[in-house]
């Protein structure tokens, strides 16, 4: 008997723009078969935008999953496989909120798998600092308001249950012990 399930096949059932949905046949470690559902993900990164006075801006919008306005650092899909994590978080920190700030000025805070039950979506978080205002690059699809808070009134919120998007209260709750 093998001590980790085994896949035996993967059939594709859906190929999507930001996912595609497969069907993988598993041997389990007691040699019986089951199927498990499986979502492969392109990748993605968000950032956390620091202003110079500490406030963070966020980013609320809707999101169809839910069906419900969210409150969110900004975030967005890497563009192909081989993005680095650092142009997307950088790329979408302008696009999402009207700020700039130079590479430089992005760095690595974290990386976590957002549903590991059943999707392999992997974001790396990133911390910007030395912002410039500019404007909002919205794709056709994004209606985006931006908010700014403090770190404390933002615990506030993930702690009311108001922030409920697992990345942003990640990325928050990291940088926050950080700072």
């Amino acid at each position: 008997m093998n001590d980790r399930p085994e896949r035996i096949g993967r059939r594709l059932i859906h190929n999507g723009a930001i996912v595609d949905i497969y069907q993988d046949r598993m041997m389990l470690p007691d040699g019986s078969e089951e199927n498990f559902d499986f979502i492969k993900h392109k990748g993605a990164a968000a950032v956390i935008p620091v202003m110079d006075d500490g406030r963070i801006i966020m980013v609320r919008q809707y999101r169809n999953a839910i069906d419900a306005y969210t409150l969110e650092i900004p975030a967005g899909g890497l563009d192909g496989a081989d993005e680095p994590t650092k142009i997307a978080a950088h790329r979408e920190l302008e696009e999402e909120t009207g700020y700039r700030a130079d590479i430089e000025d992005v760095e690595f805070l974290l990386s976590l798998y957002t549903t590991v039950a059943f999707c392999n979506e992997k974001i790396d978080i990133y911390v910007a600092h030395n912002l410039t205002k500019t404007e909002q690059h919205l794709d056709d699809d994004e209606f985006i308001d931006v908010e700014i808070y403090t770190i404390d009134e933002l615990t506030k919120l993930v702690l009311e249950g108001k922030i409920v998007d697992a990345k942003t209260i990640a990325g928050l709750m990291a940088y926050r012990a950080k700072c």
